[in-house]
């Protein structure tokens, strides 16, 4: 616990000095803008990989399943790190009455069904489901769906490049794009080996 809580503090020293010496806008975000709205809705959608992550890592001995896993966990908990650090920075809230994605001009879809807030997100029952399975049907329904997981946080993750103010959080952003998408070509071949594939 004491190396998580250093590690969330030295995130939030390189934080404070990656805003402070950033290019684009020296302006503080509003708790409308796309700067706030993307941190806040891709930290709740990171927090939702980190969980699947780790429910599979307790129904597989597969490593390399297990690795990925690992990989994706304490990737997406360190950048929701940031992303929640930026916003104590910004002094804004964490939680927005606005619906899900209503920064990218979407906050008119349809409202989430069984727990899936944002496109990509796996419903409650989806959850349920990979707590119960095993091996390789565990391991091939992890892979289906973090795929659908990563394409939905591309999706929002070029939003932030294309809308987003900040420079450090834009670069984060297409760091996230380019990250994802090399794990969701890694993921298909995974599938195919296991003699499946994406479900979308």
């Amino acid at each position: 616990m004491a190396v998580a809580v250093a590690g969330v503090l030295v995130a939030a020293g390189a934080i404070s000095y990656a805003v402070a010496e950033d290019s684009g806008s020296d302006a503080t975000p509003t708790a409308g803008s796309a700067d706030a709205g993307f941190a806040r809705d891709m930290s709740v959608h990171h927090q939702q990989a980190v969980e699947m992550s780790y429910i599979v890592r307790d129904r597989t001995k597969d490593e390399d399943v297990r690795r990925l896993a690992y990989d994706i966990a304490q990737t997406q908990a360190n950048q929701r790190g940031m992303l929640l650090g930026w916003l104590d920075l910004w002094e804004l809230p964490k939680v927005s009455a606005d619906p899900p994605m209503s920064w990218m001009g979407m906050g008119d879809m349809p409202a989430g069904k069984d727990g899936a807030l944002m496109p990509g997100m796996a419903t409650n029952s989806d959850l349920k489901k990979l707590g119960t399975l095993s091996g390789k049907q565990a391991e091939i329904f992890y892979l289906q769906l973090m795929t659908d997981h990563h394409k939905g946080g591309i999706h929002m993750a070029e939003g932030c490049v294309d809308k987003c103010t900040v420079g450090v959080e834009k670069r984060l952003a297409q760091g996230m794009v380019n990250g994802q998408q090399s794990e969701i070509d890694l993921m298909a071949g995974m599938l195919k080996e296991r003699g499946a594939k994406p479900r979308s």
